[in-house]
């Protein structure tokens, strides 16, 4: 009872602080893209790379930088792993080998953080620093200055230019990344978070040996790594391990910056069409669905029907004993419901119900409420269906925001909504028709087994980079298959927005009629969070069928 008034105590907070900096943050987020005025530095940086801060971008030249400079991204930081032996910081540490530099450069690229090794073990701190870290900052930075175009592609009218890419980014990472992640790197350190270049120290243990424990500069990674919903560990334990996260209060913090960004989005977007009541709209369909999906874990592993677990009153298999029950499925609701990936506990040890919430949380499409900036062009895609959807009920053409959504415009969220469904059933249904690979691979059977496979390309397909656990995917296959599946999953849905934003900006706004189904009532609200769980049911319901639900009644 304890542990769950505890945790009832952490939810409270974490409440409370994101209502504190809601409004403020917001409209801060809005300034920072709407503002004409560029700081010193920026402009500095616009002189070194030759950038006209002035000249705006169709939305194609706008895709093409972004790919081009995610090209480069995944090129670079493939080149750093592999030249490990000969930078600094290496601690003797060996080349990471082709087929995971591979995985893990797409993996930090498309800030889905996904991990086949152990920090700790493989990366000096020179390539955590200069590759991995970098990547949280601009990966967070793309997916912050997608969702802005597509913000403009409502606001503008009549025109075909949505911005420049590099000033996004510039702002993105300069105005708001950059300075939060100081501060709290500060913080975290000062709460017992480690920070330090050293390689390890050696200790004596009670039987008179000797052994290295691993230090690394972690407070620095730890704050981009949840501000920006990336969630790589510099230790292969993540955020369970006492050095990345050693207390309840660096847990409240860390789920609070996972969670700050996406939610306060929302009111950057409803100030940025003038509109705030469409920001809450979208926020209260966030909130409502993270809640549900919240208590949902929170209760199966309250109640879990193993028979050790119900001896034990309750499952605590894979859990932290600093964090229990309320503050494990607090944390694990938020990094899957953000893309973020980061763990403070281990998902596969998770009851059949409460390990189904984490997957069906990022088969929502990561909504709840989504990754920086991937969270809210994400919701707004599943708007326009929805009120595609509105429309073929009434049969009169729907419109969002005063745009009409044609054929070109329901294609494109079409597309950018069913890129992930792809992927993962694609991957999933590839990867069960190698029975060699599998063998090798899983250290479970039947439907728990079905859940890990499904969950690996889940995480990869939505960018999250989390994991059951109990599926090992280091041969050339997994590395492959998965790096493939986050290449689709982040870039199809951002070319598709990208398009989506430029169909809209080129529009003129339509006046309101007695017609408009107005999209800031609770009837709207109750529409799309049907929409969002609807598309989820239809596409993932057979599959889940296999897997965690049939573990749960099992």
């Amino acid at each position: 009872m304890s542990d769950f008034w505890a945790g009832l105590v952490q939810v409270g907070i974490l409440l409370a602080a994101l209502a504190l900096v809601y409004r403020p943050f917001g409209d801060y987020l809005a300034r920072v893209y709407t503002s004409e005025r560029h700081w010193r530095a920026e402009r500095a940086l616009y002189r070194l790379f030759r950038v006209n801060p002035a000249s705006e971008q169709r939305w194609s030249t706008y895709a093409a930088s972004v790919l081009a400079f995610s090209f480069v991204s995944i090129v670079v930081l493939y080149l750093l792993q592999r030249l490990q032996p000969v930078l600094p910081w290496n601690f003797g540490r060996s080349a990471i080998e082709p087929g995971m530099a591979f995985n893990t450069a797409i993996s930090f690229v498309t800030n889905t953080n996904w991990q086949s090794y152990s920090g700790e073990v493989a990366m000096g701190h020179f390539v955590q620093l200069a590759g991995l870290t970098v990547q949280n900052f601009l990966s967070a930075a793309v997916g912050m200055a997608v969702a802005v175009v597509l913000v403009r592609g409502f606001v503008r009218r009549g025109t075909d230019r949505l911005g420049n890419f590099w000033v996004d980014l510039t702002r993105g990472t300069v105005r708001v990344l950059l300075p939060i992640s100081a501060v709290v790197a500060v913080v975290l350190v000062a709460l017992g978070v480690v920070q330090s270049l050293r390689s390890g120290v050696t200790v004596s243990n009670p039987d008179g040996s000797r052994s290295t424990i691993a230090l690394a500069p972690a407070a620095s990674q730890e704050a981009i790594k949840e501000l920006g919903t990336n969630g790589g560990g510099i230790f292969n334990a993540n955020s369970a391990h006492p050095f990345e996260n050693p207390n309840s209060w660096t847990n409240l913090l860390e789920i609070f910056l996972l969670l700050v960004i996406p939610v306060s989005m929302t009111r950057a977007f409803g100030t940025m069409v003038t509109n705030r009541k469409q920001g809450y709209t979208l926020l209260s369909v966030m909130g409502v669905l993270w809640g549900a999906m919240l208590a949902v874990a929170w209760w199966a592993e309250t109640h879990p029907n193993g028979p050790a677990a119900l001896l034990a009153g309750a499952s605590m298999e894979g859990k932290e004993q600093r964090f229990g029950i309320g503050q494990s499925v607090l944390f694990a609701t938020s990094t899957t419901g953000t893309s973020t990936g980061a763990v403070n506990s281990m998902h596969d040890s998770y009851s059949g119900l409460g390990g189904g919430v984490p997957l069906l949380n990022m088969l929502l499409g990561e909504v709840t409420p989504g990754g920086v900036g991937a969270g809210l062009y994400g919701i707004l895609v599943l708007a326009i269906i929805a009120m595609f959807l509105a429309g073929l009920m009434v049969g009169r053409t729907p419109e969002y925001l005063g745009k009409k959504l044609g054929r070109r415009e329901v294609t494109c969220a079409a597309v950018s909504m069913l890129a992930m469904p792809t992927v993962v059933l694609l991957g999933t249904g590839a990867a069960l028709l190698m029975p060699g690979e599998l063998d090798a691979a899983l250290n479970n059977t039947g439907p728990h087994g079905l859940s890990e496979v499904l969950y690996a390309y889940a995480s990869a397909g939505n960018n999250n980079g989390s994991a059951f656990a109990g599926l090992t995917v280091t041969s050339d296959w997994f590395q492959s298959s998965l790096g493939v599946a986050m290449l689709l999953g982040r870039f199809v849905p951002i070319i598709a927005v990208l398009c989506l934003a430029g169909s809209l900006a080129a529009q003129r706004k339509v006046p309101e009629t007695s017609g408009t189904l107005p999209t800031t009532s609770p009837l709207f609200g109750s529409l799309l969070a049907g929409t969002v769980v609807l598309v989820a049911a239809l596409t993932f319901i057979p599959a889940l069928a296999l897997g965690p639900i049939a573990e749960a009644l099992a």
